[in-house]
Order: C-alpha cells, then sequence, then structure tokens
C-alpha cells in the first residue's frame, strides 16, 4: 500500500456537480479544514433533480431548480475547475480532462452516470431526468394537445439491478393525471404505463408494489406490463407484447456509467458501471472513491441509484477519506436506504425500505407539502 500524503494540505479532487459531491465536498470541508479541494465539472451548475416533476404544470420553473455552485465552493473554499473528465492514471494520482492533468492524493469520483438510449427510435420520447430542458419539453407538448393517449414507462439495465428510475415516472404518472383532472381535461385522454417488469417497482418492496398497482386502477390508467421493450416509433411504443399509438411517449431508460471512464484502468461492472466495495473505494485502486450513480457497489438489488443514496455514499466517501490520509484503512460503510415521497401533485405515498424493515404510507396531502420542505431544506445550501 503507497502511503498517504502526510502534509498538512493534501490534495483532493472531486470530479462532478451533482448531489454526490455537492454533499462530499461539504463533508470533506467540514472534517479537513487544511485540505485543498479542488471540484472539477463542465458547469458551474447544480440542478436540482427530484423537482423536475413539477416543471412541465408550471409549479416550477428551470430558473428555480439550476443554481451556480461557485458561491458554496468559495464560502467552503474549494477551487472550481471547468472541464470534463476524460481518463485516470497513475493508479487515480491523476484526473485527466478537457482542461489538462489534475494530480491528487485522494479522488472521489461523483460524475453520474447515463442513460442507456440504444433503443430504436429513442429520440422520439422525452427523458424528463435528463435536465431542465426535457422538463419543460413536456409542458409545451402537454399544452399542445387537446387529447389522445400519452404513454409513460422506464426500463432498465439487466446487468446491473440497481441502475433503473422509477420512481420519477411514477410520479409523473399520477402528477400528469391529477394534473389533467384540475385542467378538466382528463376525459379526453387516455394513459398507458408500460414496463418490462410484470410488478413495476418491485425494488420498493410488494405492498409498494400493491399501493401502486391499486392507484393506478382508481386513476383508470391502462397498463401494459411484462413485455420486452423493442423501441419507438413516433407515435408508437413497440414492445414484444404488441404496440401501444400514443400521442406522446415519456420513457426513463435504465442507466449505465459515464462514457468518459472507457479504455481507462477503472474496472467495469457488466453493467458499465465503477466497481466499488462496501466502503465506496474503488476496487483494486487506493484512496479512488466513488459515490452516486456511476457506482457498482454491492448489496441487496433494491438498492435504489436515487440522490437519498447518493448522499449516503459521498458521506461514508468522505469519512474514508479522512481515514485513509491519517494511515488507516477504509472502515466506514455506506448505509443501504430507499426513502422517497411518490409525489402526485396533490398529495404524496411515503415508501421506505432498509436493510431490515420497509413501509408504504397511502397518499397524504401533508406528504405533498413534506417533498417541498425538504426541497427548501437541502436548497439553503445555495442560499449565499
Amino acid at each position: 500500500m503507497n502511503e498517504p500524503p502526510m502534509n498538512a494540505s493534501p490534495r483532493i479532487t472531486i470530479a462532478g456537480a451533482g448531489f454526490a459531491a455537492i454533499t462530499g465536498i461539504r463533508e470533506l470541508r467540514k472534517r479537513l479544514p487544511d485540505a485543498q479541494l479542488t471540484l472539477i465539472a463542465p458547469k458551474p451548475e447544480f440542478v436540482y433533480l427530484p423537482s423536475l416533476i413539477w416543471v412541465p404544470y408550471g409549479i416550477r420553473k428551470g430558473d428555480d431548480l439550476r443554481f451556480d455552485i461557485r458561491p458554496l465552493l468559495k464560502k467552503l473554499n474549494v477551487e472550481y475547475v471547468q472541464a470534463a473528465a476524460t481518463g485516470i492514471s497513475e493508479d487515480g494520482r491523476v484526473l485527466s480532462t478537457s482542461e489538462g492533468e489534475q494530480q491528487n492524493d485522494t479522488l472521489l469520483i461523483a460524475t453520474g452516470g447515463r442513460y442507456i438510449r440504444k433503443l430504436p427510435g429513442i429520440e422520439n420520447v422525452i427523458t424528463i431526468c435528463e435536465g431542465v430542458e426535457a422538463a419543460e419539453k413536456m409542458g409545451e407538448r402537454l399544452r399542445a394537445l387537446d387529447g389522445g393517449t400519452i404513454a409513460l414507462g422506464f426500463g432498465g439495465n439487466p446487468k446491473e439491478p440497481s441502475a433503473m428510475r422509477g420512481g420519477p415516472m411514477f410520479e409523473l404518472l399520477f402528477g400528469l393525471e391529477t394534473w389533467l383532472r384540475k385542467e378538466s381535461k382528463r376525459e379526453q385522454f387516455k394513459l398507458v404505463f408500460f414496463t418490462p417488469a410484470p410488478r413495476p417497482g418491485q425494488r420498493l418492496g410488494d405492498k409498494a408494489v400493491d399501493k401502486l398497482l391499486a392507484e393506478m386502477k382508481k386513476r383508470n390508467i391502462e397498463t401494459h406490463l411484462g413485455h420486452k421493450m423493442k423501441g419507438f416509433e413516433n407515435h408508437v411504443v413497440q414492445t414484444e407484447g404488441g404496440e401501444i399509438p400514443a400521442d406522446l411517449i415519456l420513457f426513463m431508460p435504465g442507466m449505465t456509467g459515464p462514457g468518459w471512464m472507457q479504455g481507462t484502468p477503472l474496472p467495469i461492472s457488466p453493467g458499465g458501471m465503477i466497481l466499488a466495495d462496501e466502503h465506496c473505494q474503488v476496487q483494486g485502486m487506493e484512496r479512488v472513491y466513488i459515490a452516486g450513480d456511476a457506482g457498482s457497489f454491492p448489496g441487496p438489488e433494491w438498492m435504489p441509484k436515487q440522490a437519498h443514496m447518493a448522499d449516503l455514499q459521498a458521506t461514508a466517501a468522505a469519512k474514508n477519506i479522512v481515514l485513509n490520509l491519517q494511515g488507516k484503512p477504509a472502515s466506514e460503510k455506506f448505509k443501504v436506504e430507499l426513502l422517497c415521497i411518490i409525489d402526485t401533485l396533490d398529495k404524496g405515498l411515503l415508501v421506505y425500505r432498509g436493510e431490515k424493515r420497509g413501509m408504504a404510507l397511502p397518499a397524504m396531502r401533508s406528504l405533498h407539502w413534506a417533498k417541498k420542505v425538504f426541497e427548501r431544506k437541502y436548497l439553503r445550501h445555495f442560499a449565499i
């Protein structure tokens, strides 16, 4: 094992600008007041992704969810380099970027994953979690329709069971149905929910799946479940179980790792993500850590790809980085926990799953407001 740096100002590089990166720099600065922290990202921008579901209906605007991270970085005494990661070398001690090489004593990778866009015709769908522009496009398309069929669904990564995002699609589905009723347009639209899984949302637990399916039935939402995806045409969802004609298609593909890691010495999982251990340490690489969507972590199949999980991993990684810099091995394990409020615009369904227990609460108005309170609390970090 290479000895960690003994100087008082270790150089720590954080790659990314999402939840894992922001939590990582906050936790590291709290524990290492004298460390030289450098954050590298293509844009000095954080987007609060969980609230994108409200943008199509005008409850939130894009500018409500975009934040310039430079004031926060300045407050935390973190150097910002505007660049994209392009590679890694010297056992992780060098991160190659579009603006040159960055030397480090410890590296935290938090660049996020990417969506698998291999299905034929996938350019004909809107994937809301791709960002503000996608959410705004959904709103524009909705307002241009007087009626018709809207198909919503999600896929996965068959080689990486945790690499999917079903939660936002449930929120879009129920939120859209609520919005159409409030706009007195519900009778003019047919909503169809599709996914290759016969029981969608299984990672949330059996009770949660039962509640979700019951909610769909209650809202007169048709389902097309358990059929492998084949592709999309301009107004058609194609599956092995038949076709779904649709005037608007909203789809969340499965996820894989970032493209920049291809050809690097980083260990890659069968699903195309960076292999890590229970301490968030990249397998076989010293003082190289990963948190968030780009990683393939040990744990139950239901372990989610969500902001909460990214925060938990980043916190564990920060603690282990401190241990390494003290000459100690990593020992902090990240907590595996699924926690989400599935919002319906006027109510929310709480779903929790831990390693020992889980629960799913029925839709309540208070949970809709709780989601807004959490948003406000989190975004205080950027109110400088």
